[in-house]
């Protein structure tokens, strides 16, 4: 069984305005994660991520790579908290 997990990333670099928000909306679905992503005021894309370990692992790979405009220049990776019934993009905070 593929045990479940949740994770909460912090995405530095050119990373807001290139499509990343859809993107890993898109990468997020394709792994069956589930969570948000949203826009912070600061320049950062901030997600939780809540899926099966593998999944997860792989949406945060794509993240330290992002879409072919973004600019990733790291990607802070915390515990996370919460279940999700989809993945979803939230308003800027």
């Amino acid at each position: 069984m593929n045990h479940k997990i949740t994770r909460h990333l912090t995405i530095h670099g050119r990373v807001q305005g290139v499509s990343y928000r859809e993107s890993l909306r898109e990468q997020a679905e394709n792994h069956a994660v589930t969570g948000w992503v949203r826009n912070r005021r600061n320049g950062t894309v901030e997600a939780t991520l809540h899926g099966g370990t593998e999944d997860v692992h792989e949406v945060i790979a794509w993240c330290r790579r992002g879409p072919p405009l973004a600019l990733v220049e790291h990607v802070e990776v915390d515990e996370g908290q919460g279940e999700f019934s989809d993945f979803e993009r939230l308003g800027t905070v």
